[in-house]
């Protein structure tokens, strides 16, 4: 059998781990062929993130005990800051992420402004979204006056980690304590960025503050239009982006706020091609939406999962965006796999039902009688 991607296997092997080792070998005593065999030894029963913290267990034999000498021995091993001519997907290698990880453990409680200066130079190599967290929860103020700063830094790398640092939600990452509405202020500067890197972030971090309370990234998006500060063409994709989760769940403001009304009058239907739909098979279906005036439509179909705890199952997708005419249909197909092995829910044989969801609106459903695999 064929072994399938490792992501952490990609990142952490003998080429990458022994660039690193070539980085430190400025360190006075620095073994670089034993430094390679260590963390080569422990990196196979470890997960990605741990890897980094093995790699960090690894390299501090080789570090000065006190904080400062340390945060000056990494500062003088990081290889040359990433492209500032760049504008997005410059992320970098996540070797580079040990100077975070010593910066938290070192440098936290008792060498906080020197543990934040080598996060500024560490970040211009490899985002440190993830260590400056730690410094948010045990120092809120003191961060955000940093982070202050940093929103008017001339490197975008450094203006990113303003807003990704920030995130209430940041996949993989430390929950923060701190309220998920003081970043704001910092949003307010950061929208009006020239860089796609910290615009897809501010918006990135607006959806997640949809998940809290919408009306203020609603609101916080008006504002903006208002000001003018930001490109119409970048401002409008950045409402996009940020009001994906709202669109998707449905919600009215967001919707009109694309330019999608729900008061629209509407005849729609939706037909499931007959037959039976096994698990590993496609449910096909078709539909039609039809307004009484032209409209801006955006149409997605919910899948709704029977399991066998009765708790709700509810899936959403995209089907189709366009502008309807007066009182001609507008019709619609798709055919959608029922994977047995999805990564992110599981399929039960049992009743299953599919609704037409158009500008938030549900407006048409069908059912189907989801079989079990066939015997292999």
């Amino acid at each position: 059998m064929a072994q399938g991607f490792s992501l952490k296997d990609q990142l952490f092997n003998a080429d990458s781990i022994g660039d690193l080792a070539g980085e430190f070998a400025i360190l006075p005593g620095f073994d670089a062929a034993r430094f390679h065999a260590a963390v080569m030894a422990g990196l196979a029963p470890r997960e990605l993130l741990a890897r980094l913290d093995w790699i960090a267990d690894c390299l501090e034999p080789y570090l000065a005990p006190d904080f400062a000498t340390m945060a000056d021995q990494l500062e003088a091993c990081m290889p040359p800051p990433l492209d500032p001519g760049l504008q997005d997907d410059d992320f970098g290698r996540f070797i580079h992420a040990v100077p975070g990880i010593l910066a938290v453990r070192h440098g936290l409680e008792n060498h906080r402004e020197r543990a934040l200066d080598l996060l500024y130079e560490a970040t211009k190599r490899f985002s440190m979204e993830f260590y400056i967290r730690p410094f948010l929860n045990r120092w809120p103020a003191e961060t955000m006056a940093r982070l202050t700063a940093w929103a008017e830094d001339q490197n975008y790398h450094v203006r990113r980690l303003v807003s990704e640092g920030t995130r209430p939600k940041l996949p993989w990452a430390a929950k923060l304590a701190t309220d998920p509405m003081m970043p704001l202020p910092l949003l307010d500067r950061l929208h009006a960025d020239p860089t796609r890197y910290v615009t897809r972030s501010v918006a990135n971090h607006l959806n997640d503050l949809a998940k809290i309370d919408p009306s203020v990234v609603i609101g916080r998006l008006e504002a903006w239009q208002n000001e003018g500060r930001q490109a119409s063409k970048e401002l409008d994709w950045m409402t996009r982006h940020a009001l994906r989760t709202l669109v998707k769940n449905g919600h009215p403001d967001a919707l009109r706020m694309l330019g999608y009304r729900d008061d629209l009058e509407m005849i729609a239907g939706i037909t499931i091609m007959p037959g039976p739909v096994r698990i590993g098979d496609a449910v096909e279906f078709t539909g039609s939406v039809q307004t009484q005036e032209p409209a801006n439509v955006l149409i997605d179909y919910v899948l709704h999962l029977h399991r066998p705890t009765g708790r709700a199952g509810r899936k959403v997708f995209k089907l189709k965006q366009g502008r309807t005419q007066a009182g001609r249909p507008l019709a619609l197909r798709k055919k959608h796999l029922l994977k047995g092995n999805a990564t992110t829910f599981t399929l039960h044989p049992g009743p299953h039902r599919i609704e037409l969801q158009v500008n938030g609106r549900i407006v048409a459903e069908a059912t189907f009688d989801l079989q079990a695999a066939p015997a292999r």
